[in-house]
């Protein structure tokens, strides 16, 4: 199949498939604009290419592709963007966090949960969360069962979701990663 440059052609090709390529592009991005945006420059893109296109398939197929290429580059060129223009606040130094705002602290409240693990159970919790350990590297270094450390890890995040509301949920694993 060839695609000439026949406005009535292309614009039936635009209105069948700018929807659906849309909604391929979305699922990719995960942003409705960028992927009306992505849609409309393959189309673009069709229409001034100078010589025919021939496809193998069809344009559905074609264009389905196309989109999902366009879209994935997009979410990398994103990235690239996004630490690149140092929207990340990076400091130049470690910034000590004060555990010493009061017993009305976030931090302090998950540090007080925290303690209130049995000790074994805790030092797991945190060679995981914290250490980036695998269940197995645990399990190898306290020189205990795999199943064991499977066993401790449910126990720990089973007594979090009894102790914590959601917002502290959200804190605790603010705090987790703070600390990394």
């Amino acid at each position: 199949m060839s695609y000439q440059k026949d406005i009535n052609k292309f614009e039936c090709l635009y209105k069948e498939y700018f929807v659906f390529l849309s909604l391929v592009s979305f699922q990719i991005t995960k942003d409705k604009d960028a992927a009306k945006d992505i849609v409309q420059d393959f189309f673009v893109y069709l229409w001034n290419k100078n010589e025919p296109i021939i496809f193998n398939t069809s344009f559905k197929a074609y264009a389905n592709k196309a989109v999902k290429n366009l879209s994935l580059k997009h979410v990398e060129k994103t990235k690239k963007i996004v630490l690149e223009e140092g929207n990340l606040p990076i400091p130049n130094y470690e910034q000590p966090i004060n555990l010493e705002k009061g017993d009305d602290s976030k931090i302090t409240k998950v540090l007080k949960l925290l303690d209130k693990l049995p000790e074994a159970r805790k030092k797991i919790f945190i060679s995981h969360v914290i250490d980036g350990l695998s269940y197995n590297e645990i399990a190898e270094n306290q020189n205990i069962s795999i199943n064991t450390v499977k066993t401790q890890m449910k126990r720990v995040y089973a007594f979090i979701r009894g102790e914590m509301n959601n917002t502290s949920l959200v804190w605790l694993f603010l705090f987790l990663f703070i600390k990394k």
